[in-house]
Order: structure tokens, then sequence, then C-alpha cells
């Protein structure tokens, strides 16, 4: 049974809809929350995608190890209190904070580690529609916050 949810409005007020069955690859929900931090306007972020079942215990590895100098690259591009975690079977759920997420990942492609990065990371996922997880980063909406 194929299950739908409505996103909130997009940048030019649609909505989207997108598949939420057992054959997830990326959540597309596009609805982005800001608020008033430190004198900056903030975003907080959360994405979903799928790694496959018989990669899970190579991809927490990875991630156990993450090179620094990828670190260093999503630092510099804006990228800040970000932790993924991992269900059982696959689901990856994804938080970040950054000014302006859409920026922060255009300037992630600047980066050559990054494209290794990714490359590397690719087979780990369930197809994806465009591109690699990096470009299949679709924000949920936020519908609640306690500060």
């Amino acid at each position: 049974m194929q299950k739908h949810a409505l996103a909130g409005p997009d940048r030019v007020g649609r909505r989207r809809r997108c598949r939420l069955d057992g054959g997830l690859a990326a959540v597309e929900l596009v609805c982005r929350r800001r608020e008033e931090r430190f004198g900056r306007e903030e975003m907080r972020i959360c994405f979903l995608l799928k790694v496959r079942a018989e990669k899970l215990e190579e991809y927490k590895a990875r991630h156990a190890q993450v090179w620094p100098e990828m670190l260093d690259a999503l630092r510099e591009t804006g990228w800040r209190n970000y932790s993924i975690f991992l269900g059982p079977e696959g689901l990856l759920v994804g938080y970040l904070e950054a000014d302006d997420f859409a920026k922060s990942s255009a300037a992630m492609k600047g980066y050559a580690v990054n494209a290794r990065w990714q490359a590397e990371m690719a087979p780990f996922f369930e197809r994806m529609e465009n591109g690699g997880a990096d470009d299949n980063m679709f924000p949920l909406e936020e519908l609640f916050h306690l500060a």
C-alpha cells in the first residue's frame, strides 16, 4: 500500500507529495522554519534518506571515522550541530542547523573532498531519482519546537 504525505508550502507556495512506503529513497517535503538566534536568522533542517539494509554496518563504521577534511568543509560552508540517526531497517534521519541550507549545500559542491565522500557513500543508499545523497536532502516541515 502506498502512503503519501502532504508537504508544507515550498518556495513558491506550492505543495508537494512524497512516497512514504517501504521503497522510500528520499522524502521530498520542502518547508523551512527559521528562527532568530544570536542576532542571525537560523534554519533547523531535518531530512530522510534510506540506507541499503545490507550496508548498514559498513555505513555506521564509515561515519565513526569521517575524514577530518570533510568535517572542515562542512563547518566552513555553514553546517552546524549536524547529526545523523539510523534506524534498524535503514531509515536515516539527518538534522543540522545552517543560516541558509541551500547556500551551504551548494557551497559543499565546490569542495573536492565532498565529491570524493559522495562517490564513496553513493553505493550505501537505495536508488535515488536525482543525483546522490547530497542532492536528495529535502528538508521536512517543522511542526513543533520546544526551545
